[in-house]
């Protein structure tokens, strides 16, 4: 239809049609990531750099050209991120050994609070957002979803938020709805992308309906039995709950309501 304009949003300058962030950890061949990156129609893959970068004198073990290749061949963009850092210091030198392996400004930051939950550290995390915003980098922080915490990591600079639906690789879904639906009231104008719990694709179209910008996950694409297939459901899925989203979803009521009022109006049985 003419005049329509597809249905888009951004990260920093960069235009994606996609709402679907993947994880490329975890897979059990190179192929089926490949597979599965095709598959999920991502534009965004994250990757994580201790990963990357664990091998003798610090070089490139193999595994970041397989995503470089299949990202190149999809169109998709690198995300790195800074999983299993304990600080702001770490995370911030991670962040720029991203910058000069990658070629890229874009960071997801992780800074870990909490060993046995995987819980963000508030503190930790606006420190290196701010020196990393300072540094010229588009920071995409991990977060929960308290609201204070994710108004500190805007004031520090960050137009990206990642608050969590739950402990990474927990699959337990969106634990808390309201505190996610009240973070995209109070921050209309911040980008959130729902990272981490999110175990089936129903999850997803949980999330998506919310009005969140998208959603990343990982460990439920690449612990599936079939994950080329997993990632083809989690893609529809985000596509089905940003859709009820733009088109409005029916009001909820705690008592029934009738779809077809016949009281009080005549009517003609044949």
């Amino acid at each position: 239809m003419s005049g329509v304009h597809p249905d888009t949003w951004q990260i920093g300058d960069t235009q994606l049609s996609s709402r679907f962030l993947l994880g490329t950890a975890g897979y059990p061949s190179p192929e089926v990531l490949r597979q599965a990156i095709v598959a999920s129609g991502s534009q965004v893959l994250t990757l994580g750099l201790k990963r990357t970068l664990a091998v003798p004198g610090g070089g490139d073990n193999g595994f970041v050209d397989i995503i470089r290749q299949t990202a190149q061949t999809q169109g998709a963009h690198l995300l790195p991120n800074t999983a299993g850092c304990r600080s702001a210091r770490e995370a911030i030198t991670l962040a720029h050994m991203a910058r000069e392996l990658l070629g890229t400004h874009w960071i997801k930051l992780e800074v870990v609070g909490d060993e046995q939950t995987l819980q963000p550290d508030p503190f930790e995390l606006v420190e290196a957002a701010r020196q990393l915003v300072r540094d010229g980098f588009e920071v995409l922080p991990y977060c929960t979803d308290d609201l204070v915490s994710a108004q500190r990591l805007v004031d520090a600079g960050c137009r990206i938020l990642m608050p969590w639906a739950a402990p990474i690789g927990s699959g337990l879904g969106l634990l808390n709805p309201w505190a996610l639906r009240t973070l995209r009231a109070r921050l209309p104008g911040i980008t959130l992308i729902v990272d981490a719990g999110l175990g089936a694709p129903s999850h997803a179209t949980a999330a998506m309906e919310l009005g969140v910008d998208a959603v990343l996950l990982n460990s439920a694409v690449s612990q599936a039995r079939d994950p080329v297939q997993m990632a083809q459901a989690f893609r529809h899925a985000v596509e089905a709950g940003r859709q009820g989203h733009l088109a409005g979803l029916m009001p909820t009521s705690d008592v029934a309501v009738a779809t077809t009022p016949v009281s009080g109006q005549p009517f003609v049985l044949l």
